[in-house]
């Protein structure tokens, strides 16, 4: 129910603020594609970082705190709004702090299934989620659209604040315990925990391939939602309501997503499902550039498209979310999710500032059909790499990276050793004589390396190779007597 409640808030939101810009502060195509930039920003920015967060506090404390702080941001922009104070500068800063907020959630939300199903039940726990996410995507859009049509948008501000603070209230009464992440007793530094995450990553074939396609379709989609929004209202000349129920259509096909996902890849495969699930939903949107205004079957046409997408989209989430929290280890789930979100989503500012500027060079009917075309690249790429071969079965865990500890932390005899460590590297390289890394160090060898007969040190680096090692051979022999 919190999950529901959150996300419904959150779509509604993401339908409030463009057309607020739209209808009401009368945006061009390039203001609102700096609002979409602006609100996927945090993703760019913070994504890396709230998932080394994640790994080590519990996921519901982060949840929590987020839904406080969205409905606190909302309400205040109702406020505002009704006292006519709410400008595009205030728009602005009231995108990138709900985005930065949903970044924390988002993630946060991604690495508890884990935590509290077991690993064979991901796919369904994932479809019952993400069920919960279709319903509020029926909702969410739809109760935007026509409360900033109906009424004003702070009013649909608020409703969404009420929304926050429900899922807040929900999400405090999960009665399953959930365990503190383990912390070592010198954890590692935020930048290596971050490297870990992507070192994983970046070494997984299957992962890799999720980054990239990930990446290409978030891309052209921010493209293409940006153009889509302006398509709707000024070539088809919809209303704020009708706006939302054309994207509130992908809710129901979302849902029915959700129900086969459950399905469909222990019968075909997940890769089978993974591949056709994306040609549909994404190539659907290509039809959508051909509708006129004055047609009949425009808002039906609209609907069904959204339906289309919807279905795939999910069944796509889904499958993928299931093999990224089947492959990867406990210990480092909020890192994985937060690196293929930044990865993935991190284009997305880039794609709403490119939408907006192709709609202004090129027209929206152009631009729509381009920017859709754009949305194929995933699909192809998802083909072509071993995410088509995955079978009925999930696969196994893979070995986390090793831990990277910073050397204050290694203890005292550690750190004593690293600076003759370094001497003995730097005599065997000048003397030519590298030691195997698998060889153990000895500090007895390395006094011998670096002092002459005579017991004075030896300037190593300015004597000739061949006078080094004619002197470590005869200090090397055995000698009798004192």
């Amino acid at each position: 129910m919190g999950q529901t409640a959150s996300q419904l808030g959150e779509h509604a939101t993401l339908v409030v603020l463009p057309l607020f810009a739209v209808l009401t502060l009368h945006a061009s195509a390039g203001q609102l594609g700096v609002l979409r930039a602006v609100g996927q920003a945090p993703i760019l920015l913070l994504a890396l970082f709230v998932g080394a967060w994640v790994d080590r506090w519990r996921t519901r404390t982060t949840m929590v705190l987020t839904d406080i702080g969205r409905a606190l941001a909302l309400g205040a922009a109702a406020l505002a709004g009704l006292f006519g104070w709410l400008g595009m500068p205030g728009l602005l800063a009231l995108a990138f702090v709900v985005g930065a907020l949903s970044v924390f959630f988002d993630v946060a939300y991604q690495a508890s299934l884990v935590r509290l199903v077991e690993r064979d039940q991901l796919v369904r726990g994932n479809s019952a989620l993400e069920g919960s996410r279709s319903a509020a995507q029926i909702g969410g859009p739809a109760l935007g659209g026509a409360l900033v049509s109906l009424l004003s948008a702070p009013v649909a501000a608020a409703s969404s604040a009420l929304f926050f603070a429900l899922s807040f209230l929900s999400i405090r009464r999960i009665r399953r315990t959930e365990t503190m992440p383990e912390r070592p007793e010198h954890p590692p530094r935020v930048w290596q925990r971050i490297h870990e995450g992507l070192r994983f990553v970046a070494g997984d074939t299957a992962l890799r391939t999720v980054c990239l396609a990930s990446a290409a379709f978030q891309f052209s989609f921010a493209a293409m939602m940006t153009v889509y929004l302006l398509f709707l209202p000024r070539e088809l000349h919809l209303s704020g309501t009708f706006v939302g129920l054309a994207l509130a259509a992908a809710g129901p096909g979302a849902l029915l997503g959700s129900l086969l996902a459950a399905r469909l890849p222990s019968r075909f495969g997940h890769g089978t499902v993974l591949v056709c699930a994306a040609v549909l939903g994404d190539g659907v949107f290509l039809c959508v550039p051909a509708l006129q205004d004055s047609s009949a079957v425009t808002v039906p046409a609209l609907l069904a498209a959204g339906f289309v997408f919807g279905c795939g989209g999910q069944l796509v989430n889904v499958t993928v979310m299931a093999v990224r929290q089947a492959v990867t280890p406990d210990g480092i789930q909020g890192r994985a999710a937060a690196t293929i979100t930044f990865v993935g989503m991190g284009l997305t500012p880039l794609g709403s500032l490119v939408g907006g500027f192709l709609a202004e060079e090129w027209g929206l009917r152009t631009s729509l059909l381009v920017t859709a075309a754009g949305m194929m690249l995933s699909p192809v790429i998802m083909a072509l790499s071993p995410l088509a071969r995955l079978g009925r079965e999930l696969p196994a865990p893979h070995a986390a990276p090793p831990t990277v500890t910073h050397p204050r932390h290694r203890g005292a005899a550690a750190a004593r050793a690293e600076p003759a460590e370094r001497l003995a590297r730097s005599a065997a390289h000048a003397t030519g004589r590298s030691r195997p890394a698998s060889w153990p160090f000895r500090p007895r060898l390395l006094s011998r390396f670096m002092k002459s007969p005579d017991g004075h040190q030896a300037v190593t680096h300015r004597r000739k190779p061949e006078l080094l090692e004619k002197d470590h051979n005869q200090e090397a022999r055995p000698v009798d007597g004192p």
